[in-house]
């Protein structure tokens, strides 16, 4: 019996894992068609019009479920740990002493900020400590990385992210719009994008509408938040492992760090070493984005619309006041930096 049970889980899994995988062409279709909408915003919404149309819906919420439950969990890793080829440390490093520690203070104070709106705003559980990590660093990748620390169900999840998404892909035509009201330089802009908008391709999105200056600038700004991932996701584990120790003795404790952050970091210094050729690490930009856009459908098929509004409302007004916050405080770093 024990002999027959992974082939059992791997027939159960297969159907779902591979509707998650079709669902990234569609994704990709989509920001073909509307190139304003980003492959990943889109592939939340397939997700969530699957999980909430009669028929289609019976199949996700039936045979379908267990395999786009291991697809979120899965890709969203797989995506974390190559996320870390497209940060090199010297490229950090050449923004300076006095910028770092004020990329690392942005990032506080937006997190901060973020966590007593989202309170304030009386949002559930994990929400508003998933929401804070989202838009203070990495967008889609944080909220994983930190919910695979404190053990949140992934299902739980869905909210931060479909509020990320939402907020990023607002930026991407809200941001240039801004900065042509405000006259302000190519390379000003560009840090303001690495320095305000959430997940990396939406600050590419975003910061490439003023040139390659601004793109240039806001690409190592984003990456130097990028990099506060790692630390973020170990002071999660250790708070996870307190609040477990306290609750039960007996239980196993969270991970520290978790191993898939740790191969993000590993990457991170492969990346540094610069021993990767150019084509290698575009290839694996693009299977990240595949990886990312096929866990975000399967969390998406998660979700009922009566589930996401049950808090929905007060999570949308408090990622619209978060959003104008961290664009404040970025744009208020952008014109110190440019000084």
């Amino acid at each position: 019996m024990n002999s027959t049970s992974p082939r059992r889980i791997s027939t159960a899994v297969l159907p779902g894992a591979a509707a998650a995988a079709a669902a990234v062409l569609p994704a990709y279709l989509l920001h073909w068609l509307f190139p304003w909408l980003p492959v990943l915003t889109a592939a939340v919404l397939l997700g969530l019009l699957a999980a909430n149309l009669p028929g289609v819906s019976a199949a996700v919420a039936g045979p379908l479920k267990p395999g786009l439950s291991k697809a979120a969990k899965t890709l969203m890793r797989a995506g974390i740990v190559l996320l870390g080829l497209k940060v090199s440390l010297v490229d950090i490093a050449g923004l300076g002493w006095l910028a770092l520690l004020l990329i690392v203070v942005l990032v506080a104070a937006a997190f901060g900020g973020t966590y007593l709106v989202c309170r304030a705003f009386r949002l559930p559980g994990d929400e508003p400590l998933l929401i804070a990590s989202g838009f203070s660093i990495c967008g889609v990748s944080a909220i994983g990385a930190i919910a695979a620390a404190r053990r949140v169900r992934h299902e739980d999840t869905v909210v931060p992210i479909a509020l990320v998404t939402l907020c990023g892909t607002l930026a991407i035509g809200v941001l240039p719009l801004l900065a042509s009201l405000l006259d302000l330089p190519a390379e000003t802009f560009g840090i303001w994008a690495g320095a305000s908008v959430h997940d990396v391709g939406q600050v590419v999105a975003t910061a490439q509408t003023a040139g390659t200056t601004a793109l240039a600038a806001a690409v190592v700004v984003k990456l130097a938040r990028v990099v506060l991932l790692a630390p973020a996701a170990a002071a999660a584990g250790l708070i996870g492992r307190k609040a477990a120790r306290g609750e039960d003795t007996a239980g196993k404790l969270p991970p520290l760090v978790p191993l898939f952050v740790l191969g993000f970091l590993a990457l991170i210094l492969v990346r540094t070493t610069g021993v990767l050729p150019d084509g290698v690490l575009s290839a694996a930009a693009v299977v990240q984005e595949i990886f990312f856009a096929a866990s975000l459908f399967a969390l998406g098929a998660g979700v009922r619309f009566r589930m996401l509004f049950a808090s929905g409302t007060r999570a949308v007004g408090a990622a619209l006041v978060s959003w104008f916050l961290i664009g404040s405080l970025g744009l208020a770093l952008a014109l110190l930096l440019s000084r």
